[in-house]
């Protein structure tokens, strides 16, 4: 008998001891779920196991050119960024101290991007927010600085960061405002009134055209609020309002809830949602540490594109939005790889009356 004949025998003399081997040992343990992976494990399920159609009367809107507003951004320090691959947050530990790398897809159910939006969505579900009248405005405050480059080119330079107050009408019916450090203030959505007439003789009725033209792109806080919160509907109907708005319709969607989530104030179940269909947007990944403009530091959602990167920066213990970060992530004329170009970190929300009227602070 050879060598080789005698490794086979012996091979399967071991396969035919090795059930009965094995039958003597103990069941192998099984580890528990902690109960916070086990909520989102229900949450998955339930998600999976409901088909919940788009409401009615959400088709797409026309849209119109955006307002002279809100994408917050800001102080712009030069950051390095590991380009060649990004750090992630390990979900079995505390968010933000992970240091496994994500490509550029996720799976399914396993991403830490994913898994990561579960919690921020479960958090924005939970918070309290009063009513907001159609007759208010929506007040945001934040601290925003973009980077400028000069006509001539060369590298892009960020002046520091600065306050900027936003007014918006909740039900889009009359001018917003715009303020911000060093400017003259801005109105927003002074619409020239269109005038109907109901009969031959009668007295002109002013309204506005922006009240029909409310969209993912312009939107009031009435539209917002009336957003579906089932992700999948509200994915594809995000899609559907940005399809003219580039060449990327993943980079469209993910740019458009974070305009969403940066310039509106999303009640409890639509901001849940927004979170759950950016979760559902493939390259999406997550960043172990970034700041924004306040100086505060956090773990972020972010996704690459253009060869600029956009993060979500998030509160590590609650999981509140607390600004966005743009980052260059190819050298070359505008500056290297690593470069903010803008940031931001939003500071207060609230419902107004007027244009101009600032939320009474709030006491510990």
């Amino acid at each position: 008998m050879n060598l080789t004949s005698r490794r086979r025998t012996h091979h399967r003399s071991e396969e035919a001891e090795r059930p009965g081997l094995t039958a003597l040992l103990p069941p192998p343990s099984v580890p528990g779920l902690d109960a916070d992976r086990e909520l989102l494990l229900k949450e998955a399920l339930l998600r999976e196991a409901a088909v919940v159609e788009p409401r009615g009367g959400l088709a797409p809107r026309a849209s119109r050119p955006r307002r002279r507003l809100v994408r917050v951004m800001v102080p712009a320090v030069a950051c390095a960024l590991a380009v060649g691959g990004v750090v992630v947050v390990n979900l079995a530990d505390t968010p933000g101290h992970g240091t496994n790398a994500v490509s550029g897809g996720r799976t399914p159910g396993t991403s830490t991007a994913a898994q990561l939006l579960d919690r921020i969505a479960l958090a924005a579900a939970g918070e309290k927010q009063p009513a907001v009248r159609a007759d208010q405005f929506v007040y945001i405050e934040s601290k925003v600085a973009f980077a400028g480059q000069s006509a001539g080119g060369g590298k892009v330079t960020t002046p520091p960061a600065h306050t900027r107050q936003v007014w918006l009408s909740a039900d889009g019916s009359r001018p917003g405002l715009l303020r911000e450090e060093g400017e003259p203030d801005s109105s927003l959505g002074a619409d020239a009134p269109v005038y109907d007439l109901d009969g031959r003789g009668a007295t002109p009725r002013p309204r506005t055209a922006h009240q029909e033209a409310a969209s993912i792109s312009d939107p009031t806080h009435e539209y917002v609020a009336s957003l579906p919160t089932d992700p999948d509907a509200l994915l594809k109907l995000i899609r559907d309002e940005t399809r003219r708005q580039g060449q990327d319709p993943d980079q469209r969607a993910f740019t458009a809830i974070g305009d969403l989530l940066a310039e509106t104030w999303a009640p409890p179940k639509v901001g849940a949602a927004l979170y759950e269909a950016a979760a559902k947007i493939p390259g999406v990944t997550v960043i172990d540490a970034a700041t924004d403009a306040a100086g505060r530091e956090g773990v972020a959602v972010a996704r690459t594109a253009h060869g600029q990167q956009t993060q979500w920066v998030f509160d590590r213990t609650t999981y509140a939005f607390l600004g966005e970060r743009t980052v260059l992530t190819e050298s070359g004329d505008a500056g290297p790889a690593g470069t903010v170009v803008g940031i931001s970190a939003v500071l207060t929300k609230a419902a107004v009356d007027r244009t101009g009227e600032t939320p009474a602070p709030t006491t510990a």
